[in-house]
Order: C-alpha cells, then sequence, then structure tokens
C-alpha cells in the first residue's frame, strides 16, 4: 500500500513521569476505537520497540530525566512530523523536577543508600539504570515541540480534542498551545 493512502500514524512515549497522562489517553474510552479507525497505532510504551518508527504525530509524555531519555526524545524527535508534550511533567517538568533542588549523588545517596532495606551501592549508569542527568528538563528545552497540552494529568476530552483537530487539518484549539 502507498504511503497516500495509509492512515496516519499515532504513537505514545513515556519519559520520566508518572503514567498519568496515558491513563487520561486511556480514560477516552469508545473514543479509542473511533481513533483505531482513523489512525495506525504505531508505538506505545508496550510495545517496547527497539528503534521509534515514523509517526505523523507523537504524544510524549514525562521530563528528560536520564542518558536513555535523552537518545529517546531525539529519535522521536528526527522521526515525528508533530511533536506534542503531553501532560506537566513533559511541559515543566513538575514532579520529575522536583530533584533539581538537591545534587544527582544526593539524590543517589538518598535512595541507594540512606533509605534503602539492603545496601547493594549506587547504579553507576548501565544497562539496568540509565545514568541521571544532572538536571531534569521538559521536553521543549531538548528538542523542538509543536504543541503543548498541559495538566496533570491533561483530561481525556482535552486529548481526544487536539487529535481531532490535528486529523481534520486543524489547528488545535481549547487546552493545547502551539509551542514558541
Amino acid at each position: 500500500m502507498d504511503r497516500v493512502t495509509k492512515k496516519p500514524r499515532l504513537a505514545t512515549a513515556w519519559l520520566g513521569g508518572c503514567s498519568g497522562c496515558h491513563m487520561s489517553f486511556l480514560d477516552l474510552d469508545e473514543r479509542l476505537i473511533d481513533l483505531a479507525a482513523r489512525v495506525e497505532f504505531c508505538a506505545c510504551p508496550l510495545t517496547d520497540l527497539k528503534d521509534f518508527p515514523e509517526a505523523d504525530i507523537t504524544l510524549v509524555e514525562g521530563a528528560v530525566a536520564n542518558e536513555e531519555h535523552l537518545e529517546t526524545i531525539h529519535e522521536i524527535r528526527k522521526r515525528t512530523k508533530i511533536l506534542i508534550s503531553l501532560g506537566d511533567c513533559a511541559v515543566t517538568g513538575n514532579v520529575t523536577a522536583m530533584r533539581n533542588a538537591f545534587g544527582v549523588e544526593d539524590v543517589l545517596n538518598r535512595a541507594y543508600k540512606e533509605l534503602a532495606t539492603v545496601v547493594v551501592g549506587i547504579p553507576s549508569g548501565n544497562d539496568v539504570v540509565p545514568k541521571l542527568l544532572a538536571r531534569v528538563r521538559p521536553v521543549h528545552e531538548v528538542v523542538k515541540v509543536d504543541y503543548y497540552l498541559t495538566g496533570c494529568p491533561p483530561s481525556a476530552d482535552a486529548i481526544h480534542a487536539c487529535l481531532v483537530d490535528l486529523l481534520e487539518g486543524r489547528e488545535p484549539a481549547g487546552e493545547v498551545k502551539r509551542f514558541g
């Protein structure tokens, strides 16, 4: 099938956050069925893809908190036509960025030594535990973002309205803002 006849490809991604934005997305309920008729879902946190696919629209939840997130968001931006920061963590850093007031060493010592039941040492940044960045950053500080949808989490209605507007070729209205 050639690209002209294919449905738009929709992806979601989860960086440093609580997954509440994905729960709001799932709160679309029956509207997910209608959306699935209009788009091809090509990636989500459950797909465990080795490489992020080409996408027309990607909703990114969470802040950029570690080296893995940094690599992931660059790959997503490279392969996505329209990137939407979804929720307050992606837009401002929100709860994830609360650790910015402390140094990485202080955070790791508190988590892996002071509060640990069994002290096994601090991870050094490997395949199991990615190395933390010195500062948690909202997505737009790392890559170009096209739209942002705030809320902790944004409502299912706001997410739906944004996606429908984009799929129908309209500038998103309501709670969605163009970045920049």
